[in-house]
């Protein structure tokens, strides 16, 4: 007479969490060298370190036993990771910019959007690789693509795809922006605008501010950090575009709540909590900084998941839209401050 064996609920986590380890265990091994050359070297960061040495280790064929914890690194860890970037985050800063501020921004979004939008169709990009590079330009960067790809359920390829665009137009904003910024003689207010609402990663904004003053590169940042701030709105809005994509595609399996970018929320309450209680300041770096550390491990997951191959192959249309969208952005915002607020 044959006994089933009942697993306790409990041992059944645990097993799960164990799997988990190996792949986690990798590319935590894997970031920790691009953390520290992404602190060498900032115009290139951490994220693209992370993809660069995933993908360069994709050509080994691991023991299945990673898959796991790669998977988890990719998805999960990514989601977390926007969380911790709250606690670096003062919403006071949007008070200070003023109004004017805010305007400029709202235009730039809606530029780089429109611009994602159109060029995306008329390039004939895959749509989540379009999505990406159009949030990754107008927002932050890779921060505003890792949050995006959960909800949009982009691949680990469309997400190396995209970080990859954007670091490219990072590095030549970082030496091209300070240079026309005298070429077109510029005041500090109007080159910190132009930087802080352009140029993609926070690194970036703080090489090419500060190279054409300190004034410049102060407001820069604080211009940068409130548009940052952009992520949860723009979750948001990315989260009912996809429940909408997926009710009218009848899918049976759909659930709102699934969908819900609840760790959005969570990069909301750390922002919140760092604003208005009394955490110091030393907690909420350190937090932020793990939450940047945990950003180059998920990322060098999704390079472990990368066909290099592939995304060489198809990596053309991505740049040609990264390119537009970028020019787009820089032009709008100066058009906007000097035709528009005439500051």
């Amino acid at each position: 007479m044959s006994r089933c064996i009942v697993i306790p609920k409990g041992v059944d986590q645990v097993k799960k969490v164990l799997e988990k380890v190996p792949g986690v265990a990798l590319s935590a091994g894997i970031a920790i060298p691009a953390w520290l050359l992404g602190k060498c070297f900032p115009i290139v960061g951490g994220p693209v370190m992370g993809i660069l040495f995933g993908m360069i280790l994709a050509f080994w064929k691991r023991p299945a036993f990673f898959q796991n914890g790669i998977s988890y690194a990719s998805r999960n860890l990514l989601q977390y990771s926007i969380i911790l970037l709250g606690f670096d985050m003062n919403l006071f800063h949007v008070f200070k910019v003023g109004g004017q501020t805010i305007v400029l921004m709202a235009f730039t979004l809606t530029a780089a959007f429109l611009s994602a939008f159109f060029l995306g169709k008329a390039l004939k990009v895959d749509q989540n690789t379009n999505i990406l590079v159009g949030v990754g330009t107008a927002i932050c960067g890779g921060s505003a693509i890792a949050a995006a790809a959960p909800v949009i359920h982009a691949d680990d390829q469309d997400v190396a795809q995209s970080i990859s665009t954007i670091f490219l137009f990072n590095v030549i904003a970082a030496f091209l922006f300070p240079f026309l910024g005298h070429m077109l003689h510029m005041s500090d207010y109007n080159f910190g605008l132009w930087a802080g609402t352009a140029v993609n990663d926070t690194s970036s904004v703080v090489a090419a501010g500060y190279a054409f003053s300190n004034a410049a590169g102060n407001l820069a940042v604080i211009v940068k950090l409130t548009r940052t701030l952009m992520i949860v709105p723009v979750t948001l809005a990315l989260a009912f575009f996809v429940s909408g994509r997926q009710r009218k595609q009848g899918e049976s399996h759909y659930h709102f709540a699934k969908i819900f970018p609840w760790f959005v929320l969570g990069f909301a309450a750390a922002s919140v909590t760092s604003t208005f209680l009394p955490l110091p300041e030393e907690t909420g770096t350190f937090l932020a900084q793990v939450g940047k550390f945990v950003i180059v491990m998920a990322m060098s997951a999704i390079g472990l998941n990368t066909n290099i191959v592939k995304l060489v192959k198809n990596g053309y249309r991505p740049i040609l839209l990264g390119l537009g969208c970028w020019l787009v952005l820089a032009a709008t915002s100066l058009v906007v401050q000097y035709a528009v607020l005439r500051v």
